[in-house]
């Protein structure tokens, strides 16, 4: 039998080797509660703020600018909810039509409970231009969120340009950073954003926490009551062996980033040179600026479900669609939003290749997607 290969990382990433080591002390050892005021809890909490400094560290931020969450989806929530139910103006959100549903169905919950929403839609390679923003905003903006790259075909959003055009009138920006934290180089000061999200599960830490940046000086609510965990603004004892696993993964991911770029992006193109010498027939969704080894495939007339499935019996898994609604055959709100021709929307996949990915890996990718396209 083959050995199976994993080529849907903007799904979810491998968890590497030294964040999980670096679990293990707190789970079996030092495992006191960083709340107590004792001398076991002593341990957990310096742990917790080493986390915060590396994490801050990582993104250009400041150690009190970072908040321990869930995930992208809670951090997601926090932001548009937060900010929606504590202004009694009810000023308006803007978002993008393609943002993850985590954004999405937040600003549908607002939405329902009589908050104005926008949605902006991209160029049809995929982004969202400071002159497209401009349409929609106005000075009772409250809210711009626009993710910092797609997750379907990793567009990478020019978020400085359309923060300093939210800032202009009065209003506060945030990025669903998720796909993108730990891939390409990320500093909050120089983008400007007032809140960042991301998720550990997608750069190689534990699934289930994440956290959100919040600028020093951005009055955002707490999403959750309790105790004073997260300067009282996320109550809820903390998760310290995820917390330290995520800083550690962020880190590593962080200090070796040329180098995982410069090695996804070499098979991203041996990829596309063999799908080219095949003859098969496709089209490359988004434009010239996009995560490296995130690759949006449209094939013509052909099913990209059906696609899916003869490559898993291969023992390779790709997306099709939107990784969170793997069960929708139905073409996804991204394609939609990028008016892709239904002929080729219905025959994309979705192909995400990552550090751990190798040469003879995308080999196999390459002729199993020629077997089953020719």
């Amino acid at each position: 039998m083959k050995q199976h290969i994993y080529a849907d990382n903007a799904a979810t990433t491998k968890l590497d080797k030294t964040a999980f080591e670096a679990m293990m002390p707190w789970l079996l050892e030092e495992y006191g509660n960083a709340s107590q005021p004792y001398a076991f809890a002593r341990k957990p909490k310096k742990a917790l703020a080493d986390a915060r400094a590396t994490i801050a560290e990582c993104i250009g931020a400041r150690p009190e600018e970072i908040y321990f969450t869930s995930g992208g989806t809670e951090s997601n929530n926090w932001v548009i909810k937060s900010l929606a139910f504590s202004d009694p103006k009810k000023r308006a959100t803007i978002t993008s039509a393609f943002e993850h549903h985590a954004v999405l169905y937040s600003c549908a919950a607002i939405e329902r409970l009589g908050y104005p929403v926008a949605y902006m839609w991209p160029s049809d390679e995929g982004y969202i231009t400071p002159e497209i923003l401009g349409k929609y905003i106005a000075d009772n903006t409250r809210l711009v969120s626009v993710m910092l790259a797609n997750n379907e075909i990793g567009s990478i959003q020019p978020i400085r340009e359309l923060c300093e055009a939210a800032h202009a009138h009065g209003g506060l920006f945030h990025t669903d950073a998720v796909q993108a934290v730990g891939h390409i180089k990320i500093d909050v000061h120089e983008l400007g954003v007032d809140f960042l999200s991301a998720s550990a599960h997608k750069f190689n830490g534990p699934k289930g926490i994440g956290f959100l940046y919040i600028c020093n000086g951005v009055e955002l609510p707490p999403y959750a009551d309790g105790g004073a965990q997260e300067s009282a603004h996320r109550a809820g004892t903390e998760n310290v062996a995820a917390i330290v696993s995520m800083a550690a993964a962020l880190k590593s991911n962080c200090d070796l980033l040329k180098q995982n770029q410069q090695h996804i992006l070499s098979l991203e193109r041996l990829l596309i040179s063999k799908l080219n010498e095949s003859g098969v027939a496709y089209k490359r969704n988004g434009g010239d600026s996009k995560l490296p080894g995130l690759l949006s495939l449209s094939f013509p007339g052909k099913d990209g479900e059906a696609i899916l499935h003869r490559m898993d019996l291969m023992g390779i898994s790709i997306s099709t669609g939107s990784a969170c609604h793997s069960v929708n055959t139905e073409i996804s709100h991204v394609l939609q939003a990028i008016q892709l021709n239904e002929d080729y929307a219905k025959g994309t996949i979705r192909i995400s290749l990552g550090k751990n990915n190798t040469e003879k890996e995308v080999e196999r990718i390459a002729a199993a997607l020629v077997k089953i396209l020719l």
